[in-house]
């Protein structure tokens, strides 16, 4: 057993409002230079609906992710060294910048500096980022079916609808919907590193998190073609691959995430998870897709047994990082209220990125039709009888398990008929946590970690030099406080280490 420990996240879909201030702040962070307009580490999509890039979960076309072989091997879906080196000058499976989008500006200035008296009404042009010409009309972006605004047209298309064999009416007042953040997995198992010819691609042994040397980037984009999830970019302006990095300088001094820190739902959930490594290329080619939710799951440790702790101190794993994992809301959620699943398992990354489905479709259609969403029998009912949103979530989180995908939603619509109760002055009734397999308690820890957990709760981030007490508020400004760098005072110091210079000389005495 060789265990280690990988940095996971969890997201809570039923409190995700689709606002975008994740992808926004990401962006701002991460890809406001040139070469990377196209690109959103974060991005936030509607379903049903295609995605961004375009259907990027039709591995058929895009050929992401392992397949297994008939002897039990995995090997990528776009093919092994040998196609990799036919194709490495001329990538078949590379999405193109129509399947993103061609990111465009206006001409602003010429808004700006219009004469006051000009008889014709000043027009800010699009224009391309690209090429910097004129576009007519841009005909696509990153969220271009936000709410639905394109399901007339693309909700046919999406792959998850087509796989799953549900009928989704046209109409959008009578479609279900839902909104679904996506960074980078950070798999256990990860394609994008396997194919990269360069090596350029790598995990990290202390945390998992998969980033990218552009140092040894030599721009072969196999990655892109390679990770299912399309969460892999390619920056045209340096010829390097550039992808979510986690924000490691900020876990690495146990901050959260940007995409989690500006978060207005408080939907996402960052902590530490111990696996057992050499157990990774077992689980990742379990013959049946429907069985690698569970089997993923099995691979998780508990990080309170003693031999787990034993092992993992020999394995080199720090002893915050243990402390760390058995804080962790991830396992919780996870493996002890078993609400949380994967991405799209059956792509055979074991992805690390894990969400909490929407029960919001089937309450609302409850709603809807005059009965009460609250009601646990009406609501556990309806979970087994509305089929479309029960097949979509599955096709999306389980594999096609429908048993994991409805135990999931069982238990979230058991806890929230069970807290109403408490919440109006009511007896609880066990029996409503008694047939989700459940306890009382259970389902009041499970409330207050999914719905009002405080933020020390929420992320559960160990630092990485915890000799070293730092936080991102010893960044200020230095002109903060009188006496300060650049007003005549010393220069700060950190750690025993200077970390921090005079922005001006100081003034003559």
């Amino acid at each position: 057993m060789r265990i280690m420990a990988q940095m996971s996240m969890v997201m809570n879909l039923d409190k995700c409002i689709g606002c975008h201030t994740c992808s926004v702040t990401c962006k701002q962070a991460w890809t406001n230079r040139e070469g990377t307009e196209y690109m959103w580490f974060n991005n936030v999509e509607t379903r049903p609906g295609i995605g961004y890039p375009k259907r990027w979960e039709d591995q058929d076309h895009y050929k992401g992710g392992w397949v297994r072989k008939s002897n039990g091997k995995l090997v990528p879906r776009q093919g092994g060294r040998l196609m990799g080196l036919a194709n490495i000058f001329a990538n078949p499976n590379m999405p193109q910048l129509d399947d993103y989008y061609e990111p465009w500006t206006y001409e602003y200035d010429k808004l700006l500096s219009a004469p006051k008296d000009s008889k014709a009404l000043p027009v800010a042009r699009a224009k391309s980022q690209i090429t910097g010409e004129y576009m007519d009309a841009p005909e696509w972006g990153p969220n271009w079916d936000d709410d639905l605004g394109g399901s007339m047209e693309t909700m046919h298309l999406d792959p998850v609808t087509q796989k799953s064999g549900a009928v989704v009416k046209a109409e959008i007042e009578k479609a279900f919907m839902f909104y679904l953040p996506r960074i980078c997995e950070h798999c256990l198992n990860p394609t994008c590193v396997s194919v990269c010819p360069s090596g350029a691609m790598y995990k990290r042994s202390e945390d998992g998190i998969v980033l990218v040397d552009e140092d040894k980037c030599r721009g072969w984009r196999m990655c892109v073609s390679g990770c299912p999830y399309k969460k892999v970019y390619f920056n045209h302006s340096t010829g390097k691959a550039e992808k979510c990095t986690l924000c490691y300088p900020r876990l690495e001094i146990g901050e959260p995430t940007v995409c989690s820190e500006t978060c207005v739902g408080r939907l996402r959930y960052l902590g530490v998870l111990l696996y057992d490594a050499d157990r990774v290329g077992e689980v990742a080619a379990t013959e049946n897709d429907e069985d690698l939710y569970e089997a993923q799951c099995e691979i998780l440790l508990d990080p309170k047994d003693p031999d787990v702790i034993e092992n993992a101190l020999l394995n080199g794993v720090p002893r915050n990082y243990i402390e760390a994992a058995q804080a962790s809301p991830i396992y919780k959620l996870i493996h002890d209220y078993k609400v949380a699943l994967p991405l799209h398992p059956e792509y055979r990354t074991l992805p690390m990125v894990w969400y909490v489905p929407p029960l919001s479709p089937i309450v609302d259609e409850v709603t809807a039709h005059g009965a009460d969403g609250e009601d646990a029998k009406i609501l556990l009912t309806a979970i087994s009888r509305m089929r479309i949103p029960l097949e979509y979530i599955a096709t999306m989180f389980t594999g096609g398990n429908m048993a994991a995908a409805e135990r999931s939603l069982r238990r979230l619509a058991a806890m929230r008929s069970y807290m109403r109760d408490i919440h109006l002055g009511k007896d609880p009734q066990e029996e409503i946590a008694a047939a989700v397999g459940m306890s009382g308690e259970q389902v009041q820890a499970m409330y207050r970690l999914l719905a009002i957990a405080k933020y020390n709760d929420r992320y559960v981030i160990p630092t990485t030099h915890p000799e070293i007490e730092r936080s991102l508020d010893d960044f200020r400004c230095s002109l903060d406080g009188t006496g300060g760098v650049g007003m005549g005072g010393p220069r700060p110091q950190y750690s025993g280490r200077k970390v921090m210079v005079e922005l001006m000389p100081r003034r003559p005495k």
